[in-house]
């Protein structure tokens, strides 16, 4: 029997949107672990205020200040190990020309005895053309043989003596690769440093840069009230000393004893050599500081006080820290000019006393040679080279 086909109306399969479960338990999950995250997270560190900037960047400086002493004082250890090994390897040079004469005599000797030995002395005897010239060739061969053995000796001690210049330039170029290397770690720092100083610099909106200036501005004039109180203060000290000495004058006036009442040979010799110095110093003013320099375009600070000095005939050292055990200390409160100054404990900065508390000085990166006074930085010490 067929089947009956059916009567019943074909149901329409509808499609409905159900929820993705696992895409909403994903985002919420999201949501749930970044809010977490958020409120686990340790907060932004605050900007520092333009105070601690200031401090940074004079920190910053300062350490570029040591580091530049490091540089100059290796740059100065390898050009003096430079001239060393120069002066070593011609040394050697000569000494191997010598032993090379030598040997080549030595074989001018065997040369003449391998001649002479190659007939029996009885032959040589009647095969002369006479008695008297074998009797002068046999003497000539004696003292060949002494002259030889002076020449084997001295061959030997040259080839010590070779040997140990040999020796001494090869630990000496040792000494001066050590020297380069710490040249350019130096180097390295002082670049390092500056960089940073100048990076947090340029972050620094127009206003906090303003606010900046504005702290130079006070340092600088907290630095000049201090340098006129020294300058009222050796004033007042140099007219009681003048006044000491005229009263002095006068009672040896009374009692007919002369007395020279001018200053000393050593004070105006000095005062002659500081006049020399300051005048070269003053003639730098507006140069650029460029760690490293010593003139004549650009100078560091060590750079500055070493060139002046010299044009006072006075050879000083290249770096602050052998400056300042140049010549004898003297206090602040007794400064004169020519006398130099060293600032901060580790003694990274040095500048030339004018009087009145006041100083030439090269200061640092992006500044140039300038007049300023001696309590703008914390002063270590000064000194008076000649």
């Amino acid at each position: 029997m067929p089947a009956l086909a059916s009567h019943r109306k074909p149901r329409t399969r509808v499609r409905t949107t159900t929820p993705a479960v696992g895409l909403t338990t994903a985002a919420l999950a999201s949501v749930t672990l970044l809010s977490t995250q958020s409120a686990t997270a340790a907060p932004a560190e605050p900007k520092p205020s333009i105070e601690e900037v200031q401090k940074k960047v004079d920190a910053l400086y300062r350490q570029a200040g040591t580091a530049t002493q490091q540089y100059n004082k290796a740059k100065s250890a390898s050009a003096e190990q430079r001239s060393k090994v120069d002066a070593l390897l011609e040394a050697a040079a000569k000494r191997a020309d010598k032993l090379n004469e030598t040997r080549r005599e030595l074989g001018n000797y065997a040369a003449a005895q391998y001649r002479s030995g190659s007939i029996a002395p009885t032959a040589t005897f009647f095969l002369a053309d006479d008695p008297q010239s074998y009797f002068d060739q046999d003497q000539l061969m004696a003292r060949m043989t002494s002259q030889q053995q002076k020449a084997v000796a001295d061959f030997r001690t040259q080839q010590k003596e070779a040997a140990a210049k040999r020796v001494e330039a090869t630990k000496s170029l040792e000494t001066l690769t050590e020297s380069q290397a710490t040249l350019r770690t130096s180097k390295q720092q002082v670049q390092t440093k500056l960089t940073e100083a100048r990076s947090l610099l340029s972050e620094l909106t127009a206003e906090e840069k303003a606010r900046l200036a504005e702290l130079e501005r006070e340092k600088e004039a907290e630095a000049k009230r201090k340098a006129e109180e020294l300058a009222r203060q050796q004033a007042a000290k140099e007219k009681a000393e003048q006044a000491a000495k005229e009263e002095a004058a006068k009672e040896d006036a009374g009692s007919g004893t002369g007395t020279e009442t001018g200053g000393t040979g050593s004070d105006s010799g000095y005062a002659s050599k500081a006049e020399k110095v300051l005048a070269f110093a003053r003639a730098q003013i507006g140069k650029p500081y460029v760690w490293g320099a010593t003139g004549p375009s650009s100078y560091d600070c060590s750079g500055l006080t070493q060139a002046a000095w010299k044009e006072a005939g006075v050879d000083l050292p290249r770096t602050t820290w052998d400056q300042v055990e140049v010549g004898t200390r003297v206090a602040t409160a007794d400064l004169q000019p020519g006398d130099l100054v060293f600032f901060y404990d580790d003694i990274s900065h040095v500048g030339i006393y004018k009087g009145d508390g006041m100083m030439i000085h090269a200061p640092k990166p992006g500044a140039n040679v300038r007049e300023e006074s001696i309590y703008y930085m914390p002063i270590y010490g000064s000194v008076r080279p000649a």
